[in-house]
């Protein structure tokens, strides 16, 4: 064969695509591929952490918790009543109590600072009254408790005033004393008495009081009698106590009234302020 028949291409020519190969098509055996160890490898449905029990147990204890807080609060609401009745027991049923009241109306009435006449004749002679003294209100009362807040009972109350009817010439010169004088108001009537705070240590109340007065004394009236009846009253507008177990002091403010008519007023503004001393039983 002639060099001439056969001809010998210049270069070889590939195209551009046939040199660029991908790793994925190519053949890879079958042992070489790489295993993860099972410790590595994730299995959602097995090792998901179990959350919804963990709720419950929290909502169980919170459960636990308010309930302790109500039976707490029960508790509680228990003993404020056990106190509250305790201390509307009636422990004592019965009260009685001594005092001491002031005379302010009859010493406003009486006590009149007396103006001696030294201007006339040493014939001239006047009477008058002096040396007023003053009892105070004695008084005794007793009580009887239905309710820790209402009682009933009765009330005596005993004053007294007194003087000298001194005679005295035109001079101012006494010339004559005479026996002591005086007029007095007993006066006795039922009670009623309403207590706000009733405390073991405390009592905080009022009261009103209805009955009579007898007027009486060394004096007769306008028809010659020295004795006379008149209707009384008596008003504790605040009145408290404090308590020492069965014994007790009081402090009453208020007043007592006693008259015949509105002509004739033995007490009006008597008695504004009271104390006493007690004892429960």
């Amino acid at each position: 064969m002639s060099q001439q028949g056969i001809q010998q291409p210049d270069s070889l020519s590939l195209p551009a695509d046939s040199m660029s190969v991908s790793l994925d098509s190519l053949p890879m055996p079958a042992d070489s591929v790489p295993v993860m160890p099972d410790s590595v490898i994730v299995h959602p449905d097995r090792d998901a952490q179990p959350v919804q029990p963990d709720i419950r147990k929290a909502k169980a204890e919170v459960q636990k918790a308010k309930k302790e807080v109500r039976e707490a609060k029960e508790e509680m609401r228990q003993v404020k009543t056990e106190i509250r009745k305790r201390r509307r027991v009636l422990q004592w049923k019965s009260e009685l109590r001594f005092g001491w009241g002031d005379q302010l109306f009859e010493t406003l009435m009486w006590h009149k600072p007396t103006s001696i006449i030294t201007t006339m004749p040493g014939t001239w002679t006047k009477t008058y009254h002096e040396n007023y003294s003053y009892s105070q209100h004695l008084w005794i009362e007793y009580q009887y408790y239905y309710a820790y807040w209402f009682s009933l009972g009765g009330l005596v109350d005993l004053s007294e005033v007194g003087w000298n009817d001194v005679t005295r010439n035109g001079a101012g010169i006494e010339t004559n004393v005479s026996e002591r004088k005086y007029f007095y108001n007993a006066v006795v009537m039922p009670t009623i008495r309403f207590t706000y705070i009733s405390h073991p240590n405390v009592h905080l109340y009022s009261g009103l009081g209805l009955g009579m007065d007898i007027n009486g004394g060394t004096e007769p009236n306008s028809k010659g009698n020295k004795t006379e009846i008149g209707l009384a009253a008596n008003i504790t507008l605040i009145g408290v106590s404090a308590n020492f177990s069965r014994c007790f002091f009081s402090l009453d403010f208020g007043g007592m009234l006693a008259l015949r008519d509105k002509n004739t007023i033995y007490m009006a503004m008597s008695r504004i302020m009271s104390v006493g001393f007690g004892v429960r039983f």
